[in-house]
């Protein structure tokens, strides 16, 4: 037996549920760690109970720590029929399990325990390592008690509170939680055979194990009964055969088909064709000039490029890709028209049959553009060339994200559509700092009413943060404030720093003393807890003569505002929900670990999604997909009306901190059509936590999309996921979070 020990210091809980109908609750705290259960005492009658109790679990096998979950569930005792209710519950990951000198009490905030419960109030735990031989393990809960089950009798045999009308044998000898004990228990226990306790202990955590000839079905929340959640909202597994092969089981079983570089999403065909440029266009208007443009064509799908006025020898770089599946054309036409105010005249074509356009797969060198000569209707050549390449290839070309796309129109559309809004892309979150400010003092201020002491406050402002000082008293021409604000910017700092000293002169009146600017790139940095330097500032009647750096020299006498100002980047600033973060990491980069692996996300398809908009009396959406994850968004192209789009990009993040959740959202996109300058809807979103992923292992998921309506849970579709989590060195990761 290992010497580890994980211990557990149960502190307190604050503002539980009230679940005994009075107001109040009796709660209790019951722990699981590695197939072993243990359980505080009973709090009669109290929401903000206090235990200071101390349990110690025995760590079975040391290196698997990091997939061993430790689980806390709050319960209420009802004592007039032996039940308990759940209040809430929390799940903390091996990864955040530290040595017993690093340990802290942290306040967590409770979780539902399914998604129609209620929960609320947060659980104060101290979780630490320690290998002390001298510590003994504590005393387990018997095995035959369910501890995921509510409202079920319990005989709380170790719990002196919970009062039993059993006598003690019977109770250590009893086998079934389902009833309170009666006239024929006795009876029963002759006929009973007890299983195994690792049989009979229900986690309520399904193994997501694939079966390939039908997808399986994953509870999203844990219950005794499977009927509690509808089949509709469950999570299901499948088998899909991507670019690297068929996934079955997490593995990738290769098959026939070679590999591709985008081996977490299906391959898709495409036919690429690269407008250059032209030369030597004849001229069409009587004015002996062109406004030459240049129109693909692939059955009914047809792109276009922008067009030049006057211009013989344009020069357009576009690169059009049309998905070879909806293609119903074996031949590509590239005409050359002229804009013109009526009708636009045609200028020449070049046509290519699509069974002799070469395949190229990356990471072959793009193909060369060639010089083809333009050819009239009847197929006679003409005056002018046009410069063009044509190849086949998939979503894994370095020309697919900026290229125009065939789905994001609908056959037979020629509109425009502003790239901008259909194309994938790629964004990157500036980096946030903490301005810390401390407001120290005044000197020398001058009121405008000679007959009164100021009423003297400050108002300090970053851009729309806006916080302000007491006023001091007894009132004085040099108040003292010493108060510290906390602000959050953004680089590159293009924010000032703006200090206002007011004069509170009425009720609803204040008038301004002074102003003082601070540009926030010249403020001091640090990642340490070190001293930082105060300054005294100018104080200028206006906001412009603050920031007129030679003001200063022209007036002899100035109020003073003494102040101390620094931008922290020791800490992470938490621009997203704590339970919910995508990044961990503190501002200065001098403080960033190295990284613990690489997240690779592949956003194959959506399915049966609702409609957003009416088009030609037709319930359709324009959908696009947003991944976030740390400093990284993902924006996947628009694929215009269809309830059922196949996206198939993958992306790619590395992974400093595996206690990190990835989030997917599924967008309609507004800005086509009549948009009006709506926002765009969002359909619903998926999160993934990164420490529930198996280094090495594909998991490919249908997640629903559920929203919270006022009727109750919708759902809105279905997002079809891949997942990998590659982690660089399983050492590296266990000896920098462990």
């Amino acid at each position: 037996m290992s010497s580890f020990k994980l211990g557990v210091e149960v502190v307190g809980a604050h503002d539980l549920v009230a679940k005994d109908g009075k107001g109040s609750s009796n709660p209790f705290v019951e722990l699981h760690f590695d197939d072993q259960r243990f359980r505080t005492t009973s709090k009669e009658n109290d929401l903000n109970p206090v235990w200071n109790e101390s349990f110690y679990f025995n760590i079975s096998d040391p290196n698997n720590l990091i997939k061993l979950p430790l689980e806390a569930y709050v319960y209420s005792h009802n004592k007039a029929n032996n039940t308990k209710t759940c209040l809430g519950k929390l799940r903390l990951t091996g990864t955040s399990f530290v040595p017993y000198p690093d340990a802290v009490v942290m306040h967590y905030p409770l979780e539902k325990r399914t998604i129609f419960s209620h929960a609320k109030g947060e659980l104060g735990l101290k979780v630490f390592l320690t290998d002390d031989p001298s510590i003994k393990l504590s005393n387990p809960l018997p095995a035959m008690e369910s501890f995921l089950d509510t409202d079920v009798g319990s005989g709380y045999a170790q719990t002196p509170n919970f009062p039993s009308s059993l006598p003690k044998e019977k109770t250590d000898k009893r086998h079934t939680f389902h009833h309170l004990p009666n006239a024929n228990h006795s009876q029963q226990k002759q006929n009973f055979t007890p299983m195994p306790p690792q049989q009979q202990m229900n986690y309520g955590v399904h193994e997501m194990k694939s079966e390939p000839q039908a997808a399986k079905v994953v509870h999203m929340f844990s219950g005794s009964s499977s009927h509690s959640q509808p089949s509709d909202f469950a999570l299901k597994e499948t088998s899909p055969f991507l670019g690297g092969g068929r996934i079955i089981g997490g593995r990738v079983i290769r098959g026939d088909r070679p590999t591709s570089t985008y081996d977490l999403v299906e391959q898709m065909r495409y036919l690429f064709v690269r407008v250059v440029k032209a030369r030597d266009l004849p001229s069409k208007d009587l004015t002996g000039s062109l406004d030459p443009y240049v129109e693909v064509k692939v059955g009914n799908y047809k792109g276009i490029t922008k067009h030049y006025e006057r211009n013989q020898n344009p020069e357009w770089n576009q690169v059009f890709a049309f998905a070879r599946e909806t293609m119903q054309s074996t031949v590509l036409e590239v005409v050359l028209k002229d804009k013109d105010l009526v009708k636009d005249d045609f200028v020449g074509i070049v046509r290519f049959d699509l069974h002799e356009v070469p395949m190229r797969v990356p990471p072959d060198s793009p193909l060369a553009p060639e010089w083809y000569r333009l050819q009239d209707k009847k197929g006679e050549k003409k005056k002018g060339e046009l410069m063009l390449a044509v190849w086949y290839g998939t979503q894994a070309d370095e020309t697919f994200p900026d290229a125009w796309h065939s789905d994001a129109f609908a056959p037979g559309d020629s509109t425009s559509i502003a790239s901008a809004y259909i194309r994938s892309k790629v964004y990157h979150s500036p980096r946030l700092w903490y301005v810390r400010v401390n407001v120290i003092e005044a000197q020398d201020l001058v009121p405008s009413d000679k007959n009164r002491f100021p009423d003297v406050y400050v108002k300090v402002q970053i851009g729309n943060q806006i916080l302000k000082t007491k006023t001091v008293q007894p009132r004085n021409l040099n108040p003292i404030w010493n108060e510290e604000f906390m602000f959050v910017t953004s680089e590159p700092f293009e924010d000032h720093l703006i200090f206002s000293v007011e004069d509170r002169v009425g009720s609803n009146k204040d008038e301004t003393m002074g102003k003082a600017v601070v540009p926030l790139n010249s403020v001091e940095k640090r990642a340490d807890d070190r001293v930082v330097r105060t300054r005294w500032y100018n104080l200028e009647k206006s906001l412009s003569d603050a920031m007129d750096g030679d003001r200063a020299k022209k007036d002899k006498f100035h109020s003073r505002l003494h102040v101390c100002v620094c931008l922290d980047g020791g800490y992470h600033v938490l621009d997203e929900s704590t339970q919910y973060s995508s990044d961990l990491r503190p501002t200065a980069k001098q403080l960033w670990k190295s990284s613990v692996g690489v997240l690779e996300l592949g956003i194959l398809n959506a399915d049966r999604l609702q409609p957003m908009k009416t088009k030609d009396g037709k319930g359709t959406s324009d959908t696009y997909c947003v991944a976030k994850y740390g400093h990284k968004w993902v924006r996947t192209r628009t694929i215009v009306n269809s309830l059922n789009p196949k996206y198939n990009e993958q992306y790619t993040w590395e992974v400093y901190d595996p206690a990190t959740v990835l989030t997917v959202g599924v967008f309609d996109n507004s800005q086509i059509g009549d948009s009006n300058g709506n926002k765009d809807i969002k359909i619903g979103k998926v999160r993934i936590r990164i420490s529930t992923l198996e280094t090495g292992r594909v998991y490919t998921h249908s997640y629903p999309l559920l929203v919270l309506h006022p009727s109750g849970v919708k759902k809105m579709g279905e997002l079809h996921l891949a997942i990998r989590f590659s982690s660089t060195s399983m050492l590296s990761m266990m000896f920098q979070y462990s």
